[in-house]
């Protein structure tokens, strides 16, 4: 797949991104390369390796699920721009 300068800049634009010409010039050569490195991937002779989700080996270490005590309601809300009660103020944002 070829990205060029026009496809870069219409996804740009759907991001809401603004480019410069030679940020979008360079984004494009960047976005290619990574394209191109994925269809020298797809020719790599794969059979007979298993799949795998890490690189090295994965065990979880788990700790009992055990109740404790909350921290006070006032050192939560220490540094709470806004507050109300024993809650956080936030602006609403539905109208």
């Amino acid at each position: 797949m070829a990205i060029d300068d026009l496809t870069v800049g219409y996804v740009a634009h759907l991001a809401r991104i603004e480019l410069q010409p030679k940020e979008l010039e360079r984004l494009s050569r960047q976005l290619q390369g990574i394209l191109d490195f994925i269809d020298k991937l797809k020719c790599a002779d794969i059979r007979g390796v298993n799949p795998t989700s890490h690189v090295l080996a994965v065990h979880n270490i788990f700790r009992d699920d055990t109740a404790g005590l909350s921290l006070p309601a006032e050192d939560v809300l220490e540094n709470a721009p806004q507050r109300q009660g024993d809650f956080y103020a936030v602006p609403k944002v539905i109208e």
